[in-house]
């Protein structure tokens, strides 16, 4: 069972998710807090694998609490529980797993925790201990786990041409196959091992060793050509990285 930990400040919303995590019997809630000080100060202490996180707080914005979340180690899996659904792009920018509007729906969490334990079960490490979601052991098997209508597909990470957002849905692109999953992009990204994949742009990113062509464009920014024809833009935010890892 995974340990929880709500930082809601409505009391009535608060006692709502309490309600509905408690009949999934997935999860334990270990604590609760209004605000960002005694939900840093608490989650710090209790250590637990999932924190639901609203947007508005009593003291402040849930997005600024995300990013402090993040750099704890281990770091837990963020879901967001909001009414605010044009957040949802910077909250996966934050490494969330998921995004949760309210009113809230019992079977809609239940998916999002069901989707988070096989996971978590893929990243178990071999003394047995669930490590975090985005955690999984790539490097050690040259596989990248993800779920495909609740199958667990196994795709060597050494095919993988890039992964992108098309149309509103996360694709991993390889030379043989396109995979469309639901993981968002920022989730995908935590997977995979710096030294051979680099984010080029908001919506893409690529496997450099597939990398045919560097394509100058406008106002400092590129076009990649891959090893399948496949064309991807290089934002300015990613040139530097791009220049650094190329050593261009």
């Amino acid at each position: 069972m995974m340990k929880a930990f709500i930082v809601e400040d409505e009391p009535l919303a608060r006692d709502e998710l309490k309600y509905l995590l408690k009949r999934s019997r997935q999860v334990e809630v270990v604590g609760e807090a209004e605000g960002i000080e005694d939900a840093m100060r608490d989650i710090t202490r209790l250590k637990p694998e999932l924190v639901f996180l609203d947007i508005e707080l009593a003291d402040g914005n849930g997005l600024q609490l995300a990013k402090q979340l993040g750099e704890l180690d281990p770091a837990p899996s963020l879901i967001f529980a909001t009414a605010y659904d044009e957040f949802a792009l910077q909250a996966f920018e934050l490494y969330a797993f998921d995004y949760l509007l309210k009113p809230f729906n019992e079977k809609r969490i239940r998916q999002t925790l069901d989707k988070l334990m096989k996971q978590r079960q893929i990243g178990k490490d071999e003394s047995g201990t669930a490590a975090p979601a985005s955690r999984m052991a790539v490097e050690q098997t040259g596989k990248l786990a993800v779920v495909i209508d609740d199958r667990i597909v196994l795709i060597d990470r050494d095919h993988i041409l890039f992964i992108g957002l098309v149309e509103g849905k996360t694709v991993i692109k390889t030379g043989e196959n396109e995979y469309k999953i639901g993981d968002p992009l920022i989730v995908l990204e935590k997977k995979l091992d710096k030294r051979s994949f680099l984010r080029v742009h908001r919506s893409f990113i690529v496997n450099v060793i597939h990398i045919s062509e560097i394509q100058p464009w406008f106002n400092s920014t590129y076009n990649l050509i891959m090893s399948d024809g496949s064309n991807i833009p290089v934002s300015r935010t990613y040139v530097k990285e791009l220049k650094q890892l190329i050593g261009f």
